[in-house]
């Protein structure tokens, strides 16, 4: 079993030196020796960060994907967290579909001028709602094509 050192680990990783110690400093990671002033990690740190990167991606915080190891550094997966970040990846994907629709109807708009737009006039008040009230809701705007 070859040790990797924290340059190896993050020259094949691509995960900077500085993240890779960050992650150590949160507990998501822990290196199990050192070489001079090099940390030491085993090669199964490889498949962690790649799922670290996989949470990350999806959405979760560093704090949320610590969670999701054991003590012995292996996935211990919840469900329920992983239902309940589906079910909020949808709704981000309802609001970017939304605002994909609204977009592409003010660049084709007909209207002289996008101010003169009763759709972007309305996106205007809903958008202004939304930065005030921070509605989760899809936008009312998507539902009226």
């Amino acid at each position: 079993m070859k040790l990797l050192d924290i340059s190896e680990l993050s020259k094949s990783t691509g995960i900077a030196a500085s993240a890779l110690r960050h992650y150590e400093e949160k507990g998501l990671i822990t290196s199990i020796g050192r070489r001079g002033m090099k940390r030491l990690f085993a090669p199964d740190i490889i498949d962690q960060l790649a799922l670290i990167n996989l949470g990350k991606a999806g959405g979760f915080s560093l704090d949320e994907i610590k969670t999701m190891f054991g003590p012995d550094g292996r996935p211990a997966l919840s469900r329920q967290k992983l239902h309940a970040r589906v079910d909020e990846l949808n709704r981000q994907i309802e609001r970017l579909n939304a605002l994909r629709d609204m977009i592409r109807h003010v660049a084709e708009c007909p209207a002289p001028s996008h101010m003169e737009c009763p759709k972007f006039q309305k996106l205007i008040k809903i958008s202004s709602k939304r930065s005030l009230g921070n509605s989760p809701k899809a936008p009312a705007w998507s539902r009226s094509k």
